[in-house]
């Protein structure tokens, strides 16, 4: 069993794949205060809940943009599960050809997600991750990451608004029933929700009038479920794609993809 951990600035993404198959799956609060030992006995625990023995398992690979973690992370893997961890970098076989600059400035859960995107569809692509941050990656059908856009996410923007407005209070982030609010908690998920999508369709828009063409559009991320449904652009939502980055990427550094 393989074990994949997406260590992302809001939560970290885990799961176990049982011969390419996801078994399990977890979503945690990002803590950096946590130690290894704190992590160690958590995803022990939840491992043992869900029925996969904790020294059950053949490989790790983690993935993360929060650099505080990696040291904890693999203390804990190699404490825990005794596995030494796989750590995703731009150096690594992705199947892509990254046409940046410096690729180490690529974040790698948008690595990760765009060989997933790729592997699976082999054409021109945009994906959208709505994290913390919002990204948008264009991946051609040759396999070239290009590049893409990094936009303040949707929980980021609720936030400056709930911290920045005194009387305005924190709401549910749903869909409201009508765009024109008649209450001050309808106006504002009216305010975040549609305004977001429009950002989304906008963003899309303009990366393909640079690309000359249009792309298949792929959503992905934590709040995906929520903000794909009210925007034109998203074609299709892929929830696990950054585990299935990952545990792609494992295969191919082992030779086995």
């Amino acid at each position: 069993m393989l074990l994949v951990v997406d260590i992302g600035n809001t939560n970290i993404v885990w799961g176990v794949y049982d011969d390419r198959t996801l078994a399990a799956h977890w979503r945690l609060a990002t803590d950096v205060k946590k130690t290894s030992d704190e992590y160690g006995i958590l995803f022990a625990s939840l491992l043992t809940a869900a029925g996969i023995s904790p020294h059950g398992l053949s490989g790790t690979i983690v993935s993360s943009v929060v650099p505080a973690l990696i040291g904890t992370f693999e203390d804990m893997l190699e404490q825990y599960f005794h596995q030494r961890p796989m750590i995703v970098t731009s150096d690594m076989d992705t199947g892509l050809t990254l046409r940046y600059p410096n690729p180490r400035e690529i974040g790698s859960d948008r690595l990760v997600n765009a060989a997933a995107a790729y592997h699976k569809f082999r054409r021109d692509l945009i994906v959208v991750d709505f994290g913390t941050a919002t990204t948008f990656c264009a991946i051609t059908a040759e396999g070239h990451y290009l590049g893409g856009v990094i936009a303040p996410g949707l929980g980021i923007s609720a936030e400056a608004l709930f911290t920045r407005a005194a009387k305005l209070a924190k709401v549910e982030l749903i869909r409201p029933k009508t765009v024109i609010g008649t209450d001050t908690a309808g106006s504002i998920q009216a305010g975040l929700l549609f305004g977001y999508a429009g950002l989304v369709d906008t963003v899309v828009r303009r990366m393909e009038q640079e690309l000359g063409h249009s792309a298949y559009v792929i959503g992905t991320g934590g709040l995906s479920s929520i903000l794909a449904a009210e925007t034109s652009s998203i074609q299709r939502v892929e929830p696990f794609l950054t585990l299935e980055g990952l545990e792609l990427l494992y295969r191919r550094t082992r030779g086995e993809a």
